[in-house]
C-alpha cells in the first residue's frame, strides 16, 4: 500500500452526538492502518435542522418540539451517553442551553479546511457544544473556537462577517443530498465505498481492507 491515499469524506452535523462518537471510532480504526496508507479526512456539511431560526432555539423548546420533552429526550440520549463513555466522551447534555442553527459553523469548518485546520476545528466544535454547553451558533463563539484550533482570530472574524463560503457549503450539502444521505454520520471512502452511522472500529477496518484489496487488483471499488 506504499504511497496510497485513503480519502475520507465525513458528512456530519456538529450538534449530532453520534457524529462525535463516529469520529472517535474512526480514529481508533485509523490507528490500525499500516504505515503505507495515508488517510486524508474532509468534513462535509449536513444540517439536521435546516429550518432552525438563525439565532437558534431554547434547548427546552427544541426538545419539546423534536422529542416531546426533556424526559423523552433523556431516554433517547441514554444510549449515546453510554456510547460516548466507551469512547471517553463525557457528554454533558444538561449544560446545553440553546440548540443552534449550524450553517455558520459549517462555513467555519469549510474555512478551516482551506487552512489545514479542519479536523481540529471540528473536534473543538464538538467539545465546546457537547462537553461545555457552548452556543456554537454565535459568531463570537465560533471565532474563539477557530483561534483555539489554530486559525487567525481576526481573519476568521472577517470571514464570518462576509458571505464567503456560503455557496460552497450549499453545494456540498447538495452533493450529500444527491448521494441520498438522510442521516449522519455518513462516511465516503475514496468516492467508492460508504458507511452510514457510528460504526464500530472493526467495520471501518473491514472497509479499509476491502479498499486495499481493490486497489491492489486495480479496481476502483463498488
Amino acid at each position: 500500500m506504499n504511497g496510497r491515499t485513503l480519502q475520507i469524506e465525513i458528512y456530519s452535523d456538529v450538534i449530532c452526538p453520534w457524529c462525535y462518537v463516529g469520529k472517535r471510532r474512526l480514529e481508533r480504526a485509523l490507528q490500525q492502518l499500516d504505515g503505507g496508507l495515508k488517510a486524508e479526512i474532509h468534513w462535509r456539511p449536513f444540517q439536521l435542522n435546516p429550518t432552525m431560526p438563525p439565532d437558534g432555539m431554547d434547548r427546552r423548546t427544541y426538545l419539546e418540539s423534536k422529542f416531546g420533552g426533556a424526559s423523552a429526550a433523556r431516554a433517547i440520549y441514554d444510549q449515546v451517553t453510554a456510547a460516548g463513555a466507551a469512547e471517553r466522551i463525557p457528554f454533558a447534555f444538561d449544560r446545553i442551553q440553546r440548540t443552534p442553527n449550524t450553517f455558520t459553523a459549517h462555513r467555519l469548518i469549510w474555512w478551516a479546511g482551506q487552512h489545514g485546520k479542519q479536523d481540529k476545528t471540528v473536534e473543538t466544535l464538538f467539545r465546546r457544544y457537547f462537553l461545555e454547553g457552548g452556543d456554537i451558533g454565535l459568531s463570537s463563539a465560533l471565532a474563539s473556537i477557530a483561534a483555539e484550533a489554530g486559525l487567525d482570530r481576526v481573519a476568521t472574524e472577517s470571514f464570518l462577517e462576509s458571505s464567503e463560503g456560503v455557496e460552497k457549503v450549499k453545494e456540498e450539502e447538495e452533493t450529500g443530498r444527491r448521494l441520498g444521505i438522510r442521516g449522519v454520520p455518513y462516511f465516503v471512502f475514496n468516492g467508492s465505498h460508504a458507511l452510514s452511522g457510528a460504526q464500530p472500529p472493526e467495520q471501518f477496518v473491514a472497509t479499509f481492507r476491502e479498499i486495499e484489496r481493490n486497489l491492489s487488483m486495480g479496481k476502483a471499488g463498488v
